[in-house]
């Protein structure tokens, strides 16, 4: 891998407010770069899940500036933004699967959608089901499926076409530890690939099974001590095991 990692995401005083209420996020500003593992923490309610809709552009801010990809999003016209978010993998809290599809098709769905060839997504989309543990569920419909299981569903989903942006809002919170332990290594191995990977969580136990992650550390909709949160380190030299 090459040792220059470019800025890939760079948020500078963005506020963000629904309505005429008060800000639910204050002066967020930060660089995230190319190739590096993020963790998201804060307590309920910081704003993890309002900062993440920014991220994935869900959401435009009320005020500031936020580049991806080295273009102002906030200026990008609305048809624009298609093309920046199939850029990216999202792992929502609530799944989002497709309710008539099978556990294959919703899998399958970002292959489809970026023009892959039947013939060529079937090997791919198989084995990122036996990667999830549900080799034997491929053809179940989502409903008919446990929380875990669709939970699985979701993040085999939002990695299987190698996003350059993969974000997940709790996406162990519905596993068992030792799935919620291959479910992050699964995401260290796409992170190794060079994929940027966010990841908000309150299970404080995650961070450390990340040792080369950066963290983010929201409160009140402000993060903490961001200049030191999220200096930009060198990674550590050495052959990094698996």
């Amino acid at each position: 891998m090459s040792t220059h990692e470019s800025d890939i995401v760079q948020f500078d005083n963005v506020g963000l407010r629904y309505g005429t209420e008060r800000e639910v996020l204050s002066n967020i500003s930060f660089t995230l770069f190319s190739g590096r593992f993020y963790f998201l923490t804060g307590e309920s309610g910081a704003g993890k899940t309002s900062l993440l809709k920014l991220l994935y552009l869900a959401q435009r801010p009320s005020r500031g500036a936020i580049r991806m990809f080295g273009r102002d999003v906030i200026t990008l016209p609305r048809d624009k933004l298609p093309a920046y978010r199939r850029r990216m993998g999202v792992v929502f809290q609530d799944f989002r699967l497709v309710d008539h599809l099978s556990a294959f098709d919703n899998i399958a769905l970002p292959l489809r959608v970026s023009g892959v060839r039947e013939a060529d997504l079937r090997g791919p989309v198989e084995d990122m089901l036996e990667w999830v543990g549900l080799a034997n569920r491929a053809d179940a419909r989502p409903a008919t499926l446990s929380g875990g299981e669709q939970q699985r569903v979701a993040i085999a989903r939002a990695v299987i076409g190698r996003p350059e942006v993969l974000v997940a809002d709790e996406p162990t919170g519905n596993v068992d530890p030792d799935m919620a332990l291959k479910l992050m290594r699964l995401f260290e191995a796409l992170n190794r690939l060079g994929t940027t990977v966010v990841v908000a969580t309150h299970d404080l136990q995650l961070l450390r099974k990340v040792p080369d992650s950066l963290i983010m550390r929201l409160s009140k909709g402000s993060l903490l001590d961001p200049t030191g949160a999220l200096k930009y380190p060198p990674r550590r030299s050495g052959g990094g095991g698996s």
